[in-house]
Order: C-alpha cells, then sequence, then structure tokens
C-alpha cells in the first residue's frame, strides 16, 4: 500500500478519532484471498488512431500549404483545388502514419516481459463482537 493509498483508513480513522473495540465495534480490516495466478506477457504498443489522427491534420495541413503555395490555376477555383489536395494529403498522412506506427511496433515488440500475477479477491470485514446495548445506531419501536 502506497503512502497516499486510503481506500482501507475511514475518515474517522484519519482524523484519530476512530471506533475502538471497546466501544462494541472493529474498525474495517481488509482481507485479500488469491484466486488465481498466471503467466502473462506485457509489452507496449502504439495508438495506432492517435498515429493516424496526426498523420491526418499533417495532411490536411500539408494540403493547406500546397494550395496557398502554388499559383491559382484558371480552371478551378482554389476551394476545388482545396478539396482534392485534401483528399490526397489525408489519404497518405493516414498512411505513413500506420507505416511509422507498425515499424515502432515492431521495435517496442521486442522489449516484451514476462510477469506473474495474482487475481484477488478483497474483501471487508468486520470484527463481530458483542454491541454495546446503550450505542445501538439502530432506533427501535418497541416502546411506542
Amino acid at each position: 500500500m502506497g503512502p497516499c493509498d486510503n481506500r482501507w483508513v475511514s475518515s474517522a480513522d484519519q482524523h484519530g478519532d476512530a471506533e475502538t473495540p471497546a466501544s462494541g465495534t472493529a474498525p474495517l480490516e481488509p482481507t485479500e484471498t488469491v484466486v488465481s495466478e498466471d503467466t502473462v506477457v506485457v509489452r507496449r504498443s502504439p495508438r495506432y488512431l492517435n498515429f493516424m489522427v496526426v498523420g491526418a491534420v499533417a495532411g490536411a495541413l500539408l494540403a493547406f500549404l500546397l494550395t496557398v503555395i502554388f499559383p491559382q490555376n484558371d480552371e478551378f477555383d482554389p476551394a476545388q483545388v482545396f478539396g482534392f489536395l485534401l483528399l490526397g494529403g489525408v489519404t497518405v498522412g493516414i498512411a505513413i502514419s500506420c507505416i511509422v506506427a507498425i515499424v515502432l511496433d515492431r521495435i517496442v515488440g521486442r522489449s516484451a516481459t514476462t510477469v506473474v500475477v495474482d487475481r484477488l479477491d478483497a474483501n471487508s470485514t468486520r470484527a463481530l463482537e458483542a454491541p454495546d446495548p446503550g450505542s445501538d445506531p439502530q432506533s427501535s419501536n418497541e416502546n411506542s
């Protein structure tokens, strides 16, 4: 458990006024049971969607730059030229970025490691003790 892991600590425990066994109840005690143990291979891989988005944006920027840099054509409107270049630029950008992602996956894929993992079943139980009759949190309607 790390220094900032407070999932098993109640707010009363953090402030120092936790219930004690003398008051009738004990604080929660975490228990963990190992359900199974497996061996898995862990490796990093690139996120292909991110590479494709970057490639599409780069292709769109290239299409815009080519439309602005080259002189205007008498046959086509600048918006038409940009549209044609956009189709080609986005397609080529996505293709190149996917090839880069595949190459990176092959390079990084060589550094795969094998680890043993445990599957845990975490339960929290409250120690059962005789409750104090005066500290019963539930109201009784016997006298009404």
